[in-house]
């Protein structure tokens, strides 16, 4: 059993995410050990696509690395994030299970929905491979039974449809055109590789996902697409000053750390567990794109500030891309930055203007929000 500070278990958190000052030699490299990018629509600075890649890269990556990667199809769509080409063997023996796995409660109402409407699923398969890649606008929607939800998705019927199908290993994502998905036969799309048998397909994925996250539970609340949990995948740790056990990738402990600042997207995989994000770095934050803008704190989209091992701040801005500027409405100082830490962090701003090739307005002075009772950042610390 691994005994760590909250410092020692926040260290290797970072460096497993390759947000230390050892940065990755390019997408590729930087792909394969954080296993996936997630996509997002939002842009209020740039899409979390490009934003992980540039936060661990810096300016010198472009948009058009990824643009070329998914072209080329070295990197893959799959249920909403991208890939390595790669994994998607890891992948490939649940998809052909589906319909067998899917035997009871939530499972099975899916199963029974797509056989209820499977003269619509093979229309669409005889469509893509007469036609090649299509948008789901070009499938007549001939569905028996409605897909019903009490959400966006009631009546998306040939969308629900389409999804379903990626769990079944029957469609794939074969690019965009401008926001939408153009959709063809998974065996045109994936690589010709042979499947991983599922058992060993289930131990990759959970010991690839612990060494992208360096510590984290065994298990978690199940949450769509990626798990936050990692099975047996490493060794036991506790965390001193938080509650249960973690799993610890053995090869990240006593790793030397060298620190520097970094601007986070919302949807970073440092901080997508909001959970785990506050039980190692105590700290309070909250995307707000959905509050009214009075009721906002730190801003509509704003970046959490890193800098080494502690999450110290936010900040509140906007790139305005016509105007060919990046308005900095405000950095909130959860601790009171220290001038070697405001220069680390007035540099890493720079870097994203010039990342974007546009100029900084600064709008309003730099603000801290009112603390909150009992979140203290530096209670706990290790």
């Amino acid at each position: 059993m691994h005994e760590l500070t909250r410092k020692q278990a926040r260290g290797i958190a970072v460096r497993a995410q390759w947000l230390d000052a050892d940065r990755p030699g390019d997408l590729h490299e930087l792909l394969r050990r954080l296993t996936l990018l997630q996509l997002d629509p939002t842009s209020a600075i740039a899409p979390n696509v490009d934003l992980v890649p540039w936060s661990r890269l810096g300016w010198g990556y472009s948009p058009a690395h990824l643009a070329t990667a998914v072209e080329r199809r070295t990197i893959i769509e799959l249920r909403g994030v991208l890939r390595p080409a790669e994994d998607i063997a890891l992948y490939r023996a649940d998809m052909a299970s589906w319909t067998e796995r899917a035997q009871a409660g939530w499972r099975k109402t899916l199963r029974e929905w797509v056989e209820a409407n499977d003269a619509c699923r093979r229309d669409i398969l005889a469509r893509l491979e007469a036609e090649g890649p299509l948008p789901s606008r070009a499938f007549p929607d001939t569905c028996a039974v409605a897909w019903k939800s009490t959400g966006w998705t009631n009546d998306r019927n040939v969308t629900q449809l389409l999804e379903l199908m990626v769990h079944r290993g029957e469609v794939a994502v074969a690019g965009r055109r401008g926001n939408d998905r153009l959709w063809d036969l998974a065996g045109r799309v994936y690589p010709d590789d042979p499947p991983v048998p599922a058992e060993e397909a289930h131990r990759i994925r959970n010991a690839r996902r612990l060494r992208a996250l360096g510590i984290a539970r065994a298990r978690t609340t199940q949450v769509p697409v990626e798990p936050a949990d990692v099975g047996e995948a490493g060794e036991p740790a506790v965390v001193e000053g938080v509650k249960g056990q973690w799993r610890v990738d053995p090869e990240q402990l006593g790793e030397p750390f060298d620190e520097r600042a970094a601007l986070l997207s919302p949807f970073d995989r440092l901080i997508h567990d909001r959970k785990r994000m506050l039980e190692l770095f105590v700290f309070d934050y909250q995307l707000e794109i959905y509050k009214p803008a009075a009721k906002r704190r730190w801003g509509y989209f704003a970046m959490p500030i890193l800098y080494g091992d502690r999450l110290v701040g936010k900040l509140d801005a906007a790139a305005d891309r016509k105007a060919g500027v990046l308005r900095v409405n405000a950095v909130h100082e959860d601790v009171r930055f220290t001038a070697k830490v405001r220069a680390a962090v007035d540099a890493e701003i720079a870097d994203l203007a010039r990342w974007l090739d546009v100029e900084i307005v600064r709008d309003a002075p730099a603000e801290t929000p009112p603390r909150v009772a009992g979140r203290s950042p530096s209670r706990g610390e290790g």
